[in-house]
């Protein structure tokens, strides 16, 4: 019974991993029900009273703590790890870029397909075409970088009184972050704000004489600037609060919602637990990576381990909505690239010196 709880564990912990629907995303998106309702403490109860499920939450656990230690005891003779970070963090003046794809794609999508950041929130395009409208025009110019600021402080508004018009919009509550991201980093390069300010600040062109706005552009890029070592704890925190509503609230507050997905999919034949083992541990996964990027604990790691989760499950599920995940593609590329940053468990922790001259400095 040990050895097949253990090995079962280990199956159970890589299809957590590598494709489980629950815990990658959101349940509500693939399921056409609430499902049946079912007290959340009494499933956890009964879930976790079996000798098996037990075991496998046991080795599990312990695996996890187990490999942490040994990872943070041998840490500082990892070079590997080091010359990684300083490499992606030569990819921050990317970053802007990475975000403006991350909103803009799905936003063009959203105008298109009819539905308010969230799939599960529609409208009628020809019934309502100026929001069609404004949600294309502002996914538009987030893509091409113009107006930046500006746009996103428009589309931040604009969740704001979707969220108004039906509370559902919460699902894609991960374009919160993301929009304040953008307000402080602006467009960045490569990007029509970028092209057009130096056009209109180079003395002597026919655009610089015409164009009101550039100043205003370099107004702001002062203001927001000691704001900037702040994106990453924005990013990440913005990120694990999803994950940890997703885990708690649609799987283990709404079991019966996540009952649904595993026998839509046949969950049960890829690892041969029982469906509520898959519910609960798709659950408090998710809650763990939240709560992991919330303090910047493993910062780079959670984000890597979420950006796996995110790509297996939609390769693996054809009626996924790929364009609703975009948006936390971005953010995972991001935060994976940047790191922790500032109020975070890495950054206080610190990180290796490349070589014995150099101390040990704040993750970066």
């Amino acid at each position: 019974m040990q050895r097949r709880s253990i090995v079962t564990g280990v199956l159970f912990g890589v299809a957590v991993v590598a494709g489980s629907r629950p815990a990658a995303a959101h349940v509500d998106y693939v399921t056409d029900g609430p499902g049946a309702a079912l007290d959340a403490l009494a499933f956890l109860v009964d879930v976790l009273s079996n000798p098996v499920n037990a075991a496998i939450f046991g080795v599990s656990g312990l695996a996890g703590v187990v490999g942490l230690t040994a990872y943070l005891w041998v840490r500082p003779t990892i070079t590997d790890i080091v010359i990684l970070r300083e490499k992606l963090a030569g990819y921050a003046d990317l970053v802007p870029w990475m975000l403006r794809l991350a909103v803009g794609l799905p936003l063009v999508g959203a105008g298109f397909q009819g539905y308010l950041f969230a799939p599960t929130v529609t409208f009628d395009p020809s019934a309502n075409p100026l929001v069609r409208v404004l949600f294309i025009g502002l996914g538009f110019c987030i893509l091409f970088g113009l107006a930046t600021r500006i746009v996103t402080a428009v589309g931040l508004l604009t969740y704001v009184w979707a969220l108004t018009v039906d509370p559902g919009v919460v699902l894609a509550m991960e374009y919160v972050p993301a929009f304040l991201a953008l307000l402080v980093v602006g467009g960045g390069r490569p990007s029509a704000d970028d092209m057009l300010q130096e056009v209109a600040s180079t003395e002597g062109t026919y655009y610089g004489r015409v164009d009101p706005v550039h100043h205003l552009k370099a107004f702001l890029d002062d203001v927001t600037d000691p704001f900037r070592p702040y994106v990453p704890t924005v990013l990440r925190v913005g990120m694990g609060v999803a994950f940890v509503y997703l885990g708690l609230f649609q799987k283990l507050a709404e079991p019966g919602s996540g009952l649904l997905v595993v026998e839509k999919y046949d969950l049960t034949a890829v690892v041969p637990v029982d469906p509520g083992m898959w519910v609960v541990g798709a659950g408090v996964t998710e809650i763990l990576v939240g709560l992991a990027l919330i303090a910047g604990f493993f910062t780079r790691g959670a984000a890597a381990a979420s950006f796996v989760l995110f790509t297996t499950t939609l390769f693996g599920l054809p009626d996924d909505p790929v364009l609703a995940h975009i948006t936390l593609f971005g953010m995972a590329s991001a935060v994976f690239t940047m790191g922790a940053g500032p109020l975070s468990f890495d950054h206080w922790f610190g990180r290796p010196a490349v070589a014995e001259e150099e101390p040990v400095v704040p993750a970066d």
